[in-house]
């Protein structure tokens, strides 16, 4: 499977049920080619964009069944939930902005905007940046890093550095949420 459909379907499934965000597999490929890591960054952003339309047309249509389904969602609980319901009625479709560097779930974004009657198309709007920003800064970040500062550096442990990072960050974040 290609960079660019694997990116589609990664950032598809963390919108809507899978917890590992794609920024693991972008940071992953900025080792190698940070243009074909932008590249799969928007890949990735279209994938999210059609999980969060139907995420998001879930909530409108099924509130409470959805935001069920969330909470089998590793990290995902009542608490975050309920957290993300405040902003949403709070600030609108501009809460979409917090949750990327929040470790708030996309998904539970597009859920509670479809819930409380958040214009589709705003929403819309406002994931590009909201999800687009994260993505991108990863992977250059990772490609300045790596590819820049630690160029001397065997790819192979290049490679098992970012995974040692994945790793710990995932352990580190689940045991928080």
């Amino acid at each position: 499977m290609g960079v660019k459909l694997t990116s589609l379907i990664w950032g598809f499934a963390e919108a809507t049920f899978f917890f590992i965000v794609p920024d693991v597999l972008l940071t992953l490929i900025a080792l190698k080619n940070w243009r074909l890591a932008t590249r799969a960054c928007l890949w990735s952003l279209g994938g999210a964009l059609i999980g969060g339309v139907i995420m998001y047309t879930w909530g409108a249509s099924e509130p409470s069944s959805a935001k069920e389904f969330l909470e089998h969602v590793p990290a995902v609980d009542n608490e975050l939930l309920q957290g993300v319901s405040r902003e949403v009625e709070s600030r609108g479709a501009m809460a979409t902005f917090s949750g990327p560097f929040a470790g708030k779930p996309y998904k539970a974004y597009a859920v509670q905007a479809g819930a409380s009657d958040v214009n589709l198309p705003l929403f819309l709007l406002i994931s590009v940046p909201a999800r687009l920003l994260r993505f991108l800064l990863a992977a250059w970040i990772t490609a300045a890093i790596f590819n820049i500062l630690l160029k001397r550096v065997k790819p192979r442990h290049k490679i098992v550095a970012l995974c040692g990072f994945w790793i710990m960050f995932y352990a580190c974040f689940l045991s928080v949420m």
